[in-house]
């Protein structure tokens, strides 16, 4: 099994919230982000972004440039999805999967 198929059946098996990982909002990473990098045009990318709540919270705080990266093209998906009206006319928001 490819490394990539393993994310994806985690990701379409289990709810966002039902993996050991999740959170509901990353304060840690938002924390060091805003202390490190406060310039909301500063460009972010979220390596291995998954289903996380990290890019809600940037775009909430009027980040403009934020791009998620994640193997899991579920994932990506899923995050676009629970986003809907907040991610619309972003046009500096980028999504990558890398399959």
């Amino acid at each position: 099994m490819h490394t990539s198929d393993h994310w994806e059946n985690v990701y379409r098996q289990k709810s966002f919230d039902a993996v050991s990982w999740y959170a509901p909002h990353l304060g840690e990473s938002l924390r060091l982000i805003q202390e490190l990098c406060p310039d909301a045009t500063a460009s972010i990318i979220d390596i291995g972004g998954g289903e996380s709540t990290l890019v809600d919270d940037l775009l909430h705080r009027q980040y403009v440039d934020v791009s998620v990266l994640d193997i899991s093209s579920t994932a990506i998906d899923f995050t676009r999805q629970r986003l809907g009206p907040l991610a619309q006319d972003r046009p500096m928001l980028n999504w990558f999967d890398v399959l």
